[in-house]
């Protein structure tokens, strides 16, 4: 046994080991720092789209839907900078929604503004958070978007960043039903993207060609080029996680959070921080340019087994960019744009970042030598009394 652990200890350290030389040139990537390229900060998003769909039927049709997205995200952040100004946005509205959730004030406004702006995109069908079936549009266009209006509501009169989350696939040809459209898997994204409202207002989004952010110029009105292409760095030594549930975790969740507290002294010889928003954009955007790793695993809470995040309209598009910036992005033991829902408003753990990060939170799900079940290693447990 005493072998077993050396082993394992081996293998965590040459996991940061390995990644040691090419930290720093990824570090410049995810900042930014591009190398010569046809891409220029200050570049319009409408320049930058057309260049993008020129000569590409199906890529026009994506390229006037993100236009559209891009207007309907400019009106929201208009409302939300006006904070209390505009009334308590954040007060809850009626009874909880079809799946128990508190519906708040700007759920439903921003849900209006952006279904009402994709009536005018080429879509068949549009699939949110907000409403228990499909909306049926155009059955002829050739997209199906899938949204989530407002991520982290609960933050709104908080004044913290929140933000809007999207997916988009081809539309299935002859569906026998809407829900066909949504219920497949995320590796059939054509496109995905989120806006943060926040300090700035930014649109982080992917044609399947890397992950591009615009920043919302207000002098000017629209959105510009601020950081040509996104690169998440291979390693990290920041987590993401609410702690507060760590009594509610899996044994393999609570090892590995607690070998990141030992840091230096334990198993993965390096110091961790913990940085912990509460808003999935906010810590997705945080990861996506300078590193680290989300968990929200399911846990044993009454309705947490199968984790809390959609499946559909929240972990497939961030997934989606994490893979297209180079990180990974699993529920812990699979990959998450392999994953089929079964329902429309499906949900799924989530673990995602650096590369070597979730591959590592994977062997403690899955190889015995890291399992709080087989190795003495993991015998001594929680975040504060040991």
């Amino acid at each position: 046994m005493t072998d077993r652990i050396i082993v394992a200890r081996s293998k965590l350290a040459a996991d940061f080991a390995r990644v040691a030389t090419t930290r720093r040139v990824e570090a410049r990537a995810s900042s930014g720092e591009e190398s010569p390229s046809t891409l220029e900060r200050g570049l319009s998003l409408d320049a930058f789209l057309a260049q993008s769909a020129s000569g590409n039927n199906d890529k026009q049709a994506l390229a006037v839907l993100l236009r559209l997205i891009a207007t309907a995200s400019i009106q929201v952040a208009d409302l939300i900078a006006l904070g209390h100004l505009a009334g308590t946005m954040g007060a809850p509205v009626g009874t909880p929604d079809f799946d128990g959730d508190v519906q708040r004030r700007l759920d439903i406004m921003a849900n209006e503004t952006f279904v009402n702006a994709v009536r005018s995109a080429p879509v068949a069908a549009v699939l949110c958070e907000e409403l228990s079936d499909p909306l049926l549009l155009d059955p002829e266009a050739p997209l199906v978007v899938a949204i989530d209006p407002l991520d982290g509501s609960s933050n709104i009169d908080a004044n913290v960043s929140i933000g809007t989350i999207f997916a988009v696939f081809p539309a299935v040809k002859n569906a026998l039903r809407p829900a066909d459209h949504f219920l497949r898997p995320g590796h059939e994204q054509v496109g995905a993207g989120f806006i943060i409202y926040g300090p700035h207002t930014s649109f982080v989004f992917t044609l399947g060609d890397g992950v591009h952010v615009f920043t919302l110029d207000r002098r000017a009105g629209v959105f510009k080029l601020a950081i040509p292409s996104l690169a998440v760095p291979a390693d990290c030594t920041e987590y993401a996680v609410n702690a507060s549930n760590y009594r509610h975790w899996d044994e393999s969740v609570r090892a590995f959070i607690d070998d990141c507290i030992k840091g230096a002294d334990g198993p993965l010889c390096r110091d961790h921080s913990m940085r912990w928003i509460a808003s999935l954009v906010a810590d997705a955007y945080r990861i996506l340019v300078r590193g680290g790793v989300f968990l929200y695993p399911g846990d044993q809470r009454h309705g947490y087994r199968d984790g809390r995040l959609r499946l559909t309209y929240e972990a497939n598009p961030i997934s989606f960019l994490v893979e297209q910036a180079g990180g990974s992005a699993t529920n812990a033991v699979q990959r998450i744009l392999d994953i089929k829902p079964k329902e429309l408003h499906t949900r799924t753990p989530i673990v995602f970042g650096s590369r070597a990060a979730v591959q590592r939170i994977s062997r403690y799900h899955t190889d015995p030598q890291f399992s709080a079940e087989h190795a003495p290693l993991f015998f001594y447990r929680g975040l504060i009394r040991r």
